[in-house]
């Protein structure tokens, strides 16, 4: 196959100009636009945008709107998947025009260029952490089955679970025993990589063989050298990836960078948010 590569970027955080958000901690928009700009100038230019969730800050049909506005600034076809701070109704009615079914996980594939990209819908409404519902491994079953000889994108905002027993973070990945079987239905499918968001820090891992490649985002980044506090400093960066033939390539372009401090969450009350949610959707 030819070489094809592409732009990864995650965790917009987009906000709606005419509403104060105070849990928005930078200017998303102007930092997406500059990005926007960065990849219009390169000299060999990729053949799509994959965008990995939480494309806005509050999920509202305007802010999805500005987003739209925004990325009209590119020609490049655009792969959009949903994190936990969108919304589906939101992202249908702003993003997509769409009045009817508005609950529905935003699943969906598409071949672009010779790479068969299968977006997951992980989001789980009300909730931090991600989830895949069993209609949603069906489907994903039989978009895997199809374009057997395409090498495949997995694109979610959650990542799986990467260790062997479930985390004590498990608000960052997708639900642990489906991870496992995302893992399973996964192997031997051809699948170069998974594109995913959520935890505002690069990070590259190997899964099951499997490259699961984390985006820092545009909007904060995570200061992973803390671990009793989740500690949010300025920091952008998205990446531009390359498949050959033998595989995925991914190579980083940070945005210049203080690190100065925007915010810092207690991970101990962030636990119990997450917990409380899961126990109301588990009596629900």
């Amino acid at each position: 196959m030819a070489e094809t590569s592409f732009i990864h970027i995650t965790d917009l955080h987009v906000g709606n100009p005419a509403v104060a958000d105070d849990h928005l901690f930078s200017d998303t928009s102007r930092t997406l636009a500059r990005v926007l700009e960065l990849i219009a100038s390169m000299d060999q230019a990729p053949k799509f945008i994959i965008a990995s969730g939480d494309l806005t800050n509050r999920g509202d049909a305007d802010s999805y709107r500005q987003l739209k506005a925004i990325m009209a600034a590119t020609d490049l076809p655009v792969v959009y998947a949903i994190g936990n701070h969108d919304t589906r109704a939101g992202f249908y009615e702003g993003m997509l025009g769409q009045t009817q079914a508005l609950d529905l996980p935003y699943d969906h594939e598409q071949v672009i260029e010779a790479v068969h990209v299968i977006t997951l819908d992980t989001t789980t409404p009300g909730q931090i952490g991600g989830s895949i519902e069993p209609e949603q491994f069906a489907w994903l079953e039989a978009a895997l089955d199809s374009h057997a000889d395409l090498p495949k994108l997995i694109v979610a905002h959650h990542a799986p679970a990467l260790g062997d027993t479930p985390p004590w973070d498990h608000w960052r990945t997708i639900e642990f025993n489906q991870s496992q079987q995302l893992a399973a239905l996964l192997r031997g499918r051809n699948v170069v990589g998974i594109l995913s968001g959520h935890i505002h820090h690069d990070r590259f891992s190997v899964w099951h063989g499997i490259p699961v490649i984390v985006g820092m985002g545009q909007h904060a980044a995570t200061d992973i050298l803390t671990t009793d506090v989740l500690r949010m400093v300025e920091g952008a960066s998205f990446g531009i990836g390359t498949i050959r033939r033998s595989g995925l390539t991914m190579a980083l372009v940070p945005l210049p960078q203080t690190r100065a401090e925007l915010n810092r969450y207690d991970l101990k009350l962030l636990r119990q948010k997450q917990e409380a949610a899961l126990a109301d959707a588990a009596a629900g």
